[in-house]
């Protein structure tokens, strides 16, 4: 039996933040929140929170800069260790001391660094395409095939982007979704389509501050990216049991961002889906709520 979706909640923390968050499920349960990425919010989680809530309570809260969270109008405010600190914040004003957590793209970029710099907070990790920090740094500064796949990320970062993303309806936003030629597309239905427009058309400069925020991305001749970076490899260990759900026909985030991934944590399993793009979570539903359970009970 699923539970029902309730949203329109929000958590005001202590740094200021409000976010806004859909749940299902009854608070006391064992907590599992999702994380999305980008360009999407809490709706992301659509097919996960019924189905979770049953017997946990599953949260998909709005990252700060998406749809009804608030959007801070400093870029510096989309800095990592900011958006760490909502989803610390947010477990605490949910009455929790960790929780589970399931996490895409940048919302996995950000809750690598949670399980890194907060390990006690997280009970298990569940990562679906999103690298490692530090491996996603290596390949930006060393392979040319991964600054080539992630040159649309410096395209973001440029003034006016956000523009040219809403221009003729969200033309480009579709694209993503729909005209990159990865996976089944058709689940990106009209419903699905409305309910990101009307996301969309919130703002989309938060979201794209965190491209221009971090310097995951590939050196330009004015901004260095990661090659201005000096980091030490075991500062980014991750121990806490970590399963990753990977696309394989991923575009952007290649299979390969997985290579030696074993040395970064101690305890890792993978699961590879060769014909998943980056939107697994949407193409496959059924097939990721099956992985997610296996990997909360193994």
């Amino acid at each position: 039996m699923t539970a029902s979706i309730k949203a329109g909640q929000f958590a005001k923390l202590d740094n200021g933040t409000q976010l806004h968050y859909a749940s299902a499920g009854e608070a006391g349960r064992p907590l599992i929140l999702f994380v999305h990425g980008f360009p999407e919010f809490w709706y992301e989680w659509s097919a996960q929170l019924p189905e979770f809530g049953s017997d946990y309570f599953a949260v998909a809260p709005d990252l700060r800069g998406f749809n009804l969270s608030d959007m801070p109008s400093d870029l510096g405010a989309y800095k990592a260790r900011h958006i760490v600190d909502d989803l610390r914040l947010l477990i605490a004003h949910l009455g929790y001391e960790k929780a589970i957590i399931v996490a895409h793209d940048w919302g996995g970029a950000v809750c690598w660094n949670m399980a890194i710099a907060l390990p006690d907070l997280v009970q298990k990790l569940i990562i679906i395409n999103s690298p490692h920090p530090y491996l996603f740094m290596e390949a930006l500064a060393k392979d040319p095939a991964q600054q080539a796949a992630s040159e649309y990320m410096n395209w973001l970062r440029n003034p006016g982007s956000e523009e040219a993303l809403a221009k003729n309806n969200f033309a480009l936003m579709d694209g993503f979704f729909n005209g990159m030629g990865q996976g089944d597309a058709s689940w990106y239905n009209d419903a699905t389509r409305a309910a990101y427009h009307a996301c969309w058309a919130r703002g989309l400069t938060g979201g794209v501050n965190y491209y221009r925020a971090s310097p995951l991305h590939p050196a330009t001749a004015t901004h260095r990216g990661p090659l201005q970076l000096s980091l030490n490899p075991t500062d980014f260990h991750v121990k806490v049991p970590t399963r990753i759900i990977w696309g394989e026909n991923d575009k952007a985030l290649p299979k390969t961002l997985l290579d030696g991934i074993e040395n970064f944590i101690d305890d890792v399993k993978i699961q590879r889906i060769p014909e998943g793009s980056h939107w697994i979570i949407h193409e496959q539903p059924e097939r990721v709520n099956q992985l997610i359970r296996e990997f909360l009970v193994d």
